[in-house]
């Protein structure tokens, strides 16, 4: 590949900055992948069932992050950079595909998927930027890559605590390379912070996952009702199971999530800020895939025999959603909306109190705590609408 062939694939910061349709092919493999595992969870809702599915959530989110960043840098639109996010797109749909038995028979083919995606995009990467000098911290990323690709193959061939163990720890790595900015001996960190990042891209980009997110919840409840028809009890459940999708939603893009293009532009260091707000994106997630299980629940057992698991499920999904809606609320305006604190220990709180009512009637209860969140955003938004400031690198949180 020759130097001029290395610029043709660099994106071109003069164009349009807007996602492109390999891009928008690419998420569609989430919508299943985040089925698979809300789906799973749903038929093992335990501890370990839990565990389970965090890990598998972590290793599909970094999956996602790294492609988005490499196609914030490179130019999806190029043949090459096809060539290369088609084939991860493929073996997405196998880690999907391996979901339900990854932790037993199919632990293997998920392991061996993830790490050829890993290394394959990072190698890719290191060989299109020869070169230049971001070429290096591509290197660091695929030794990186390496390094935890070993624990999941080794994990893969383990079975039970120890499989569980090992990729939690393999998993974290993700977390724990990009804190220390892919430092390696010798070669010193990547300098994530000095890199140029497209920020109308990449908050697309951020935005484009959740509604992915969203619509798996919706493509969940949407299942479950069509395989119990027009009873008017399904029916109930389903528009309460809507209306919290709906108001999640609402939460998330009015206001931080819709101005998140200004605020990534805003920052001292838009990499660094961009990187954090994927952990918070990882997290709303999270409570998305919670909350699509409540949903199932809602709708498959509406008037069922209490259950403190289901009521955890039900409220806790949208809890830990706030959580991330609230870490999201701080990097860009430098505070945190008191509502949506009270909401997430509200609850939290009510989870084991209103154990004893049937699904449908904590679904109300989710309904209503959610409902008064959105409309305390639009009033707050209407009489003191805030403008984009992201706090200062090291800068300390300045209250709510």
């Amino acid at each position: 590949m020759t130097a001029g062939n290395t610029r043709d694939l660099l994106r071109d910061h003069a164009e349009p900055q807007r996602a492109t349709y390999v891009e928008l092919f690419f998420d569609v493999i989430f919508v299943f992948a985040l089925t698979r595992l809300s789906n799973t969870l749903f038929h093992n809702l335990t501890w370990l069932g839990a565990l389970h599915t965090v890990i598998l959530l972590a290793a599909f989110w970094w999956v996602w992050v790294f492609t988005a960043w490499t196609t914030n840098r490179l130019n999806p639109a190029q043949p090459a950079i096809q060539l290369v996010i088609v084939p991860i797109a493929l073996g997405t749909l196998i880690m999907a595909g391996a979901v339900p038995a990854a932790f037993g028979k199919d632990g293997l083919a998920f392991a061996v998927t993830y790490v050829v995606i890993q290394i394959g995009r990072a190698f890719f990467v290191t060989v299109a930027l020869r070169g230049r000098e971001v070429s290096i911290g591509s290197l660091q990323q695929l030794i990186w890559a390496c390094f935890s690709g070993v624990l999941w193959i080794v994990g893969a061939f383990t079975t039970g605590p120890v499989r569980v163990l090992i990729w939690l720890f393999a998993a974290a790595l993700g977390y724990t390379m990009t804190q220390l900015d892919f430092r390696l001996p010798r070669l010193g960190s990547a300098r994530i912070a000095t890199q140029v990042v497209n920020a109308e891209h990449l908050a697309e980009r951020y935005q484009q996952f959740m509604i992915v997110a969203f619509g798996e919840a919706i493509l969940a409840s949407g299942g479950q009702f069509a395989a119990f028809g027009f009873k008017p009890d399904r029916v109930i459940a389903l528009v309460l199971a809507f209306a919290i999708t709906a108001l999640l939603w609402r939460i998330y893009f009015y206001r931080a999530g819709l101005l998140l293009p200004a605020v990534i532009a805003a920052s001292a260091r838009p990499a660094v800020f961009a990187r954090s707000a994927s952990y918070a994106h990882l997290l709303m997630a999270g409570g998305i895939v919670l909350s699509s299980v409540g949903d199932e629940i809602i709708i498959n057992h509406p008037f069922a025999k209490p259950n403190l698991v289901w009521s955890a499920v039900i409220l806790c999904g949208p809890a830990i959603y706030l959580a991330g809606r609230a870490r999201l609320d701080y990097l860009s305006f430098s505070r945190v909306a008191l509502s949506r604190v009270i909401g997430l220990v509200v609850l939290v709180a009510l989870a084991p109190v209103v154990a004893f009512l049937p699904p449908i009637l904590i679904a109300v209860v989710a309904v209503v705590i959610l409902l008064i969140i959105a409309t305390s955003d639009t009033v707050s938004w209407r009489f003191r609408p805030s403008k984009p400031t992201p706090p200062p690198p090291g800068g300390r949180y300045r209250g709510m």
